[in-house]
């Protein structure tokens, strides 16, 4: 099983540099391509967040 820890950070840091390959792109298709990335990525940690939050509501965060 994958570690959620390094899930989230990997794509943290591919969000990161989304964001600054947007700031560098030089064509309006490029900012676009680059601004879908960006949805994808954030949707996908919203995905784990809201994970990490229902847990938590449930209290499964300390039990083994």
């Amino acid at each position: 099983m994958m570690n959620p820890e390094k899930i989230i950070e990997g794509l943290s840091n591919e969000l990161s540099s989304a964001m600054k390959a947007i700031s560098k792109a030089k064509t309006v298709e490029e900012k676009v391509a680059y601004s879908q990335i960006v949805k994808n990525i954030s949707e996908s940690l919203g995905v784990f967040f809201n994970l990490a939050t229902d847990m938590i509501a449930q209290g499964f965060d300390d039990e083994p």
